[in-house]
């Protein structure tokens, strides 16, 4: 055999295990990847957005796609960037951080990611299909209701799958979490990211299906003529803001919980310190979880719920800053007298402080009913919400990417890369975002195509313009250091940061088994402690034995191509006699997929004692 014809069978033979795996640490490859896309994808979109914004009275693109452009780019970066990439991470982390061998449903991991994909994949293929969704990220009803063509089915569908996908990953952590800890480790010795991965899943079973239920009842408004939201008919628009809120604002501690887990490891291993105020830290995040699910209706100060139900929404709004200020101290009381090393992960976390914090100072402002009337829909209220989603989540996703890196990968990222993607990102950040505020003061409203000459709004939206070229610049390069690292990076050690916890016990990137023998956690911080004791290596809660592990299956690829396809057949089956193929053919692979693993004993394998004994630790 030709040795081209090896590499071919040899990429075929990779591709089909991604395609069939059920192993966490390579579904978090999957998320990660898929995430990335999506994200490079919404961020073209805001380049898109910003360049239209350059000057006044652009025509850089038209009005109707200048919608569409930025309905799809806020669509894309909450619900298939930000969470994939967050979930790619809990993949990659959390069952290892908890001592286990996998999470507890393999076979519904797989089944969460393609959802995620095959969803996204939906709501992208509408650029193509007549045209992308244009009534906003929260689609709000009658514009949802009454757009033309077939973009918000398209969303409706799209989110809906993916949206399923997430809610199996939610549900998956959960159980994970509270069934498969190693001996020793209780729910008060788990590391912090462990900790926000299970109150973040919380929150994912709750908020859900609430969007869920939005979503149907828009579905049915637009294929079947129901009046849920039509107020001709008797029905009420203000309906879908609460749905789409009592999801959308603890969606938002859903993507910066994990963050904080993040941060908090992070600080508590490069400053050499025990986190400090852990179970203060544990009791905020479940505080602003709960709080989380109380603030909603402050996203409609405007809409005239009245002064008592304004009143109380403001009051709870204002509360959330008291636990996010108990951690924002604790991180600092953690470096504090700590022997601090600086690198680019470390860089992330210190530049999320600052950030993050201007970003809970103008929410508490955005909080105050009678000064919202003045912010709300102007850029302001879009500078506070970048200054937290991409001040406290995408800083979280970069310093969680370059500090498990290595053992995701084996491989350590180039430091001069990451520190000149920090530095560029963090300028450009700033660059677009802070200057926002001012613009949305003077009166710019959000989701305009053009301002006008003469308004004083030019300069601020050129520095605006500046600051993104720069952060597309900083992703850019972190992209070339991904892949340089993969050609030539240098190979990561088991224990590359000096860590605390029990994933940097194992080797990097970590066999498909994870742990040999289940660790015996003796404490918050377990490795730290064998460290200390001068063992370095954890101490086995049980004899070495044989390994029981999953098999691989393509049903879940199968059944979310079939939703998929079906996805398309429900969206044309009103005008088209040709979609009810599509649509019962799609349901047909999806329900046969399913019937097969219902009726097929999957008993997975085990590994025997005898090959472990032969491997290197």
């Amino acid at each position: 055999m030709s040795i081209a014809a090896a590499q071919k069978r040899s990429f075929g033979a990779v591709l089909w295990d991604y395609l069939t795996t059920v192993d966490h640490k390579k579904i978090a490859h999957l998320y990660l990847f898929g995430g990335g896309f999506f994200f490079l994808l919404g961020g073209l979109e805001a380049m898109i957005i910003r360049i239209q914004l350059i000057k006044p009275e652009n025509d850089f693109v038209s009005a109707g796609f200048y919608n569409e452009v930025l309905t799809m780019h806020g669509t894309t970066m909450i619900f298939l960037a930000a969470m994939p990439l967050l979930l790619g991470l809990m993949n990659a982390a959390v069952p290892l951080q908890i001592g286990a061998r996998d999470v507890a449903f393999p076979f519904l991991n797989s089944l969460g990611f393609w959802l995620f994909l095959f969803g996204g994949l939906m709501l992208n293929c509408s650029w193509f299909l007549g045209g992308a969704p244009d009534a906003g990220w929260t689609a709000y009803t009658p514009l949802s209701t009454t757009s033309p063509g077939h973009g918000v089915d398209y969303y409706v569908i799209g989110l809906q799958i993916a949206g399923a996908g997430t809610l199996i990953g939610g549900i998956n952590f959960l159980v994970t979490i509270i069934n498969m800890r190693a001996p020793g480790m209780t729910f008060m010795r788990m590391p912090l990211f462990s900790w926000t991965t299970f109150i973040t899943s919380t929150l994912i079973l709750f908020a859900f299906p609430a969007l869920t239920i939005g979503l149907f009842l828009l579905m049915f408004d637009r294929m079947f003529g129901s009046a849920f939201f039509d107020v001709g008919l008797g029905g009420n628009t203000i309906i879908w803001q609460h749905l789409f809120w009592i999801f959308g604002h603890p969606e938002v501690y859903i993507l910066v919980l994990p963050a904080f887990g993040i941060f908090s490891d992070v600080f508590s291993t490069f400053s050499k310190k025990r986190l400090f105020g852990y179970t203060a830290m544990v009791f905020a995040t479940i505080l602003i979880a709960f709080l989380g699910f109380m603030v909603w209706a402050h996203h409609m100060f405007t809409v005239g719920l009245g002064p008592v139900a304004n009143s109380i929404f403001a009051i709870a709004t204002m509360a959330i800053a008291v636990p996010t200020g108990i951690k924002i101290f604790n991180w600092l009381a953690t470096m504090w007298g700590g022997s601090i090393s600086i690198n680019t992960t470390m860089l992330w976390a210190l530049g999320f402080i600052p950030t993050f914090t201007i970003g809970g100072m103008t929410g508490v402002m955005v909080a105050s009913v009678v000064a919202d009337y003045q912010y709300h829909d102007t850029y302001f209220v879009v500078a506070h919400f970048h200054y937290v989603l991409v001040g406290g989540t995408v800083f979280g996703i970069m310093a969680g990417l370059h500090y498990w890196w290595p053992k995701m990968f084996g491989r350590v990222l180039n430091e001069a890369m990451g520190k000149l993607t920090f530095w560029t990102f963090f300028i450009g950040f700033h660059l677009t975002f802070f200057i926002q505020h001012f613009l949305g003061l003077m009166g710019m409203p959000r989701r305009y195509w053009v301002f006008l000459e003469d308004q004083g709004l030019d300069l601020g939206n050129l520095i605006s313009t500046i600051g993104a070229f720069f952060m597309a610049f900083g992703v850019i390069v972190f992209l070339y250091n991904a892949i340089y690292t993969a050609v030539k990076g240098e190979q990561a050690p088991n224990d590359p940061w000096d860590g605390r916890t029990l994933e940097w016990a194992i080797a990097s990137p970590p066999p498909h088994y994870n742990f040999k023998q289940t660790p015996l956690t003796r404490g918050l911080d377990p490795l730290w402690i064998e460290k200390r004791e001068g063992k370095g290596e954890i101490t086995p809660a049980e004899p070495l034995g044989d390994i029981h592990m999953p098999n691989s299956s393509f049903l879940p690829f199968m059944m979310s191509l079939g939703l998929f396809i079906a996805g398309f057949g429900f969206i044309y089956q009103v005008n088209h006699n040709w979609a009810y193929v599509l649509l019962f053919g799609g349901m047909a692979i999806t329900l046969v997929s399913m019937m097969i693993r219902s009726l097929k004993d999957d008993h997975g394998y085990h590994i025997p004692k005898e090959e472990l004994e032969g491997e290197a630790d």
